[in-house]
């Protein structure tokens, strides 16, 4: 039998010193951003004057009388978000013709003027209210460009004008989790510049915690296409320096900067329709194309913003909802199995000792974020990771491969084999990495994740194995 100091000294004795984790790569990404990241899938809603007009720009000149949504429901909204996972929606608060969805001070082109809820309705509070009540973020989008309001064109009254607004959304209406800035105008537009710095500087003010969506930032780039897709390179890395908002190179917005010294991921803005405003004509688009366009932007370390634009009556179309649906199940279906959970992982090496927090284990487990996989220091030989069946040949047609973030983006080229043979290959990884396999359904007993290339030590937080039943590439 032991004394207790005996037992004491014993547990002294065997202590040992944790390794600490690995120094970061700079840039980082800030808390908000990364809550941003983790949703993955976000919602727009285009409304306005134009969903009455069957057009996507106004003029500037409709009546608001026109603007009667009868049947409106903001609650049916956010059913519709919260059933296909979603926890952020984004409200165009004012499009380009100017028509405000909220009773504003500084002009009466608003729904004060239409005959909807007698001209005393508030669609922005109605969307906050029913977001509030069941747990949903929200956000505004608020356009630059005015063809309605006539400052639009002198500068520092219209500048002083959408200031108004601004301090108008951010302070009625509680938090705001995103703000959607862009430089969308036309060619026949008067010809003025937007006070960006001065706007940034007041909403970070109004709001600490809100990110900025434009070109340029502050928080969230503009990914440079509406077609969702981000770049087969993609890093959330960029030079602000070298944006523009309304003038950036999209190439340069697609696939960001290894070199970048800001954090800017960017997110991936798309209909579910073919326009951006609801037209009767118009139907949404197939699973198929949504599906494609989740791999190539959640994908490809993005964060997709849907556009899911409602009615004339005020809801979104049951068609849009069950697509909608359809769309979110599908997800679910394909990743919701990891085959990679069940294997023995392997690696070419671990940071620290057996006993330390960063074995190839860590790349199963449940946290996505900050448990991570990390090879020795100064080690020269390449680096992988391994998963390996136990008894019975592994089967899937997806694998997924996420960073560590937390700590900065760094991989550079990485390939992926089963059993020895090549079935796939990339660059940049970031948040997630999703390859869907060319070849279709791979059976195999070893999967094997060699990281090529890197800006320091790769991180890998999650690795999983997937099948995804709707993926037939040779139908395609």
């Amino acid at each position: 039998m032991f004394t207790l100091l005996e037992t004491f000294q014993f547990t002294v004795s065997s202590w040992k010193p944790a390794t600490p984790p690995p120094l970061p790569i700079l840039p980082l990404p800030s808390a908000s951003q990364l809550k941003w990241q983790q949703r993955e899938v976000i919602m727009f809603m285009h409304f306005g004057v134009n969903t009455f007009t069957d057009s996507e720009w106004g003029t500037g000149h409709e009546n608001p009388a026109i603007f009667n949504p009868t049947a409106l429901n903001a609650n049916q909204w956010v059913d519709t978000a919260i059933k296909a996972g979603i926890s952020l929606m984004i409200l165009t608060a004012k499009h380009h013709d100017g028509f405000c969805l909220w009773p504003s001070k500084y002009t009466d082109h608003s729904v004060i003027s239409s005959p909807w809820r007698y001209g005393k309705g508030d669609v922005v509070r109605e969307f906050v209210d029913a977001a509030k009540d069941r747990g949903v973020d929200i956000g505004l989008y608020l356009s630059p460009w005015d063809r309605h309001e006539k400052r639009y064109g002198k500068e520092i009254p219209y500048n002083q004008y959408y200031l108004g607004q601004l301090q108008e959304l951010l302070t009625r209406y509680g938090s705001v989790q995103e703000i959607w800035f862009d430089g969308a105008k036309g060619s026949d537009a008067p010809n003025m510049s937007y006070y960006f710095s001065d706007w940034f500087s007041m909403v970070k003010e109004l709001q600490g915690s809100i990110n900025i969506f434009s070109d340029a930032g502050l928080d969230v780039r503009w990914v440079g296409d509406e077609k969702g897709y981000a770049g087969s390179t993609c890093w959330s890395t960029i030079n602000r320096t070298s944006l523009i908002i309304g003038g950036s190179a999209e190439s340069y917005l697609n696939q960001g900067d290894p070199r970048g010294t800001d954090w800017l991921p960017p997110e991936c803005d798309v209909s579910i329709r073919t326009g951006w405003f609801w037209h009767k004509s118009e139907k949404p688009k197939p699973l198929s194309h949504l599906l494609d366009i989740y791999y190539k932007s959640v994908g490809r370390n993005c964060v997709l913003l849907l556009n899911v634009p409602p009615n004339t009556t005020g809801l979104i179309s049951e068609t849009d909802v069950q697509r909608l649906g359809e769309f979110h199940k599908a997800i679910n279906t394909i990743f919701s199995v990891n085959y990679a959970e069940e294997c023995t992982i392997k690696a070419s090496s671990q940071r620290g000792s057996t006993f330390d927090e960063f074995g190839p284990e860590k790349v199963i487990d449940e946290d996505h974020l900050w448990s991570y996989w990390a090879p020795e220091d100064n080690s020269n030989h390449e680096h992988w990771i391994e998963i390996v069946g136990n008894e019975k040949s592994l089967k899937f047609n997806v694998v997924r491969i996420q960073e560590a973030i937390g700590l900065g983006q760094r991989v550079k080229h990485h390939k992926v084999y089963a059993d020895g043979k090549l079935i796939a290959s990339g660059t940049t990884i970031g948040y997630k990495r999703l390859h869907r396999l060319e070849e279709g359904v791979v059976y195999a007993q070893r999967v094997r994740i060699v990281l090529k290339e890197s800006q320091g030590l790769p991180l890998i937080s999650s690795i999983g194995l997937h099948l995804d039943p709707f993926w037939h590439p040779k139908e395609t």
